[in-house]
């Protein structure tokens, strides 16, 4: 294990193809060293066996401290010329000391335990990359360009540059941001905006990279870099998150410094006093030697960043981004989590939650007619109102003359009648005092908070169906194991107002629910929960979120609905909106915490043992190689065993 891998991890990018593991892993220059270093050592190992010519098997051990040591070797200078001392650097001191005193298989067995302690972190370093990879994929890899003389061309969307003009086919994901020139579609952009119901999109409109078109044809001019879409900002927000170290892991590197100025003095004071007072050079500098490198705290320094980042890879294949290894230890001193609601603890997918029926017209026939107007659309609201009626048994007409209009609805003849279903912009066409009743339903729908649609017959308004958001499988359950987890039942923080808010609190077993929210009010209420004592930690998705997801202690995005803003700003995100993952990763960050105070302990018994036995005895330089490499080893797979699978298990 070695500081300056810790301090350089991989850049991930955001276009791989998908080799298998093994072509993965070898990738990795630090497992291509450890590997080339290993068979080197071995060669050298069953030359020296065989009784080879010295000089054979002495090349092959010098080959293998190149392999396995010319990195930390380059890094530890560096470090040297900042004016720190590296403990890479102490290794390859060590090593080579040996090998001046003709003990160049043991400098070679520490360059190999060395270099496979590197690699064993570059190997999970790779594999939180690697669980990321499904969030690079919100926008396509090709998109379609219009040529100045009206022709069009398949290109890759990372060619397309600024002015360049596109078309998105219907149910086509939309690759780069930008300004709608021609054509209506209603474009799904939860991903960027939070919004669950699609949004009417014509000229002069801003459409999104990452977003999903309707039914209509856009064609589109090109206003931002491709390098400054949403995807690319996602991307860099993961390779910046991927560098970025825990408390604890920043603390031991400030002791490690000082520690590694004290072996060094240890070592030259075991070394020049006894000389000075007659002692024969050889074992006098074997002894140093042996003590610098049992003394050194390779096993300390491993014994925190391995198990942060194995749970944060773990969390990663479960659909729990975690940004740093400073959020996943911090995850663990949660107190309190707040929800917010629209999009959070709801789908964001709407559902009939009502019919308002006009005079003369039973509800049933009402939602009967809607059905079949809509039947033919793939829009979301249109779904909710078909799945309503066959949900109550009703049997769907067939409609005829079928016209849908992006932004405001569809019509159709269902039964010989024209059927129109759209939002209440359709009552604007009307004269005020035309359809009143209809008009007030319309707002009482609004006022309680869900989404109204009006019904007209043959061009009169004749009733209004209430749409609203559902409440997530998943929510009551993880309220009650948050509740568990945390000792406190979570709390709900929502611009809804009252009623709507302690409905859905209510179905999620939430007792305090603070309602009509300005994002300004919601930080304000964070802080007053902080001000308690609280440790907060706020799930949310949205634009209005952002500020509160900022000051909270942590905070956690939807992954699939959460707006942009929510996602740069969050320091974790559920990839899949799954909020059971949540209490998951929250157990995952205190067993992961375990771990690490388990490794010190190893790591520092370790020492103390190396350290006295070689001072008030015998302490062989091979088996002291063996045995600090050895718990460094020890310390690293101890915290990659929360790669495993049944690691996850444990915490559900």
């Amino acid at each position: 294990m070695t500081s300056s891998t810790l301090s350089s991890p991989p850049v991930i990018t955001a276009r791989t193809a998908g080799p298998g593991l093994v072509a993965r892993f070898w990738a990795l220059a630090e497992v291509r060293w450890a590997v080339i270093a290993t068979g080197l050592f071995a060669l050298g190992g069953v030359a020296q066996l065989l009784d080879t010519p010295p000089a054979l098997w002495w090349a092959l051990y010098l080959a293998c401290y190149a392999a396995g040591g010319w990195e930390p070797a380059l890094a530890g200078l560096r470090a040297l010329r900042e004016r720190t001392l590296d403990v890479d650097l102490l290794m390859i001191v060590a090593a080579i000391g040996a090998a001046g005193i003709g003990q160049v298989f043991d400098g070679a067995l520490l360059i190999v335990i060395f270099a496979t302690s590197g690699a064993l972190e570059a190997v999970a370093t790779a594999r939180t990359a690697d669980s990321v990879r499904a969030l690079l994929d919100l926008a396509p890899e090709r998109a379609t360009r219009l040529a100045p003389g009206g022709g069009e061309e398949v290109v890759d969307t990372a060619d397309l540059a600024v002015a360049d003009v596109i078309r998105v086919r219907p149910g086509e994901r939309i690759g780069v941001d930008a300004l709608v020139l021609d054509g209506a579609s209603d474009v799904d952009q939860s991903t960027i905006t939070g919004e669950p119901l699609p949004v009417a999109k014509t000229a002069g409109d801003e459409v999104f990279a990452g977003t999903l078109n309707g039914t209509g044809s856009l064609v589109a001019r090109v206003h931002r870099p491709v390098g400054e879409s949403v995807v690319a900002r996602i991307v860099a927000l993961v390779e910046e998150a991927s560098a970025t170290k825990a408390t604890r892991q920043l603390f031991i590197e400030k002791v490690e410094q000082r520690y590694s100025v004290a072996v060094v003095v240890a070592t030259l004071a075991l070394f020049g006093i006894p000389l000075a007072f007659g002692a024969e050079l050889q074992p006098t500098l074997l002894r140093a030697m042996t003590f610098m490198i049992v003394a050194s705290p390779c096993a300390v320094v491993l014994a925190t960043m391995p198990p942060l980042l194995s749970a944060i890879s773990l969390a990663g294949r479960n659909g729990v981004l975690v940004k740093s290894a400073v959020v996943m230890e911090r995850l663990a001193d949660t107190s309190l989590v707040a929800f917010d609601k629209t999009g959070t603890l709801t789908t964001g997918s709407p559902r009939l939650a009502g019919v308002h029926a006009g005079a003369g017209l039973d509800a049933r026939d009402l939602l009967r007619l809607a059905a079949g107007a809509e039947n033919p659309s793939e829009h979301p609201l249109a779904v909710a109102v078909v799945n309503a009626a066959r949900e109550r048994g009703l049997s769907i007409p067939p409609a005829s003359h079928f016209d849908s209009t992006p932004g405001r609805g569809v019509s159709a003849l269902v039964e010989g009648r024209r059927v129109a279903v759209g939002r209440p912009g359709l009552l604007d066409e009307r004269p005020e005092h035309d359809g009143a009743e209809i008009r007030r339903a319309v707002a009482d729908v609004q006022a309680a908070g869900r989404t109204a649609v009006v019904v007209t017959i043959d061009g009169k308004p004749q009733g209004v169906l209430a749409l609203a958001d559902h409440i997530r499988p998943q929510s009551a359950a993880t309220v009650e194991s948050l509740s568990a987890l945390t000792g406190a039942t979570p709390v709900l923080l929502t611009g809804d107002n009252p009623g709507a808010a302690r409905h859905l609190a209510a179905e999620a077993g939430i007792t305090d629910t603070y309602a009509g929210l300005l994002p300004a009010d919601k930080v304000d209420r964070v802080r007053d929960l902080q001000a308690q004592g609280r440790r907060v930690l706020l799930v949310g998705d949205g634009v209005n979120d952002a500020p509160a997801l900022a000051a909270a202690d942590l905070g956690v995005a939807m992954g699939r609905q959460g707006s942009d803003l929510a996602l740069q700003t969050a320091d974790a995100v559920l990839v899949r909106d799954d909020l059971s993952t949540l209490p998951a990763v929250i157990a995952l960050s205190r067993r992961a915490r375990r771990v690490v105070k388990a490794n010190l302990l190893i790591a520092a018994t370790f020492i103390v043992v190396l350290v006295t036995w070689d001072l008030v005895g015998h302490l062989p330089l091979p088996l002291g190689v063996a045995g600090h490499e050895g718990s460094t080893v020890v310390v690293g797979l101890n915290g990659l065993r929360l790669l495993r699978r049944s690691a996850w298990r444990k915490t559900t």
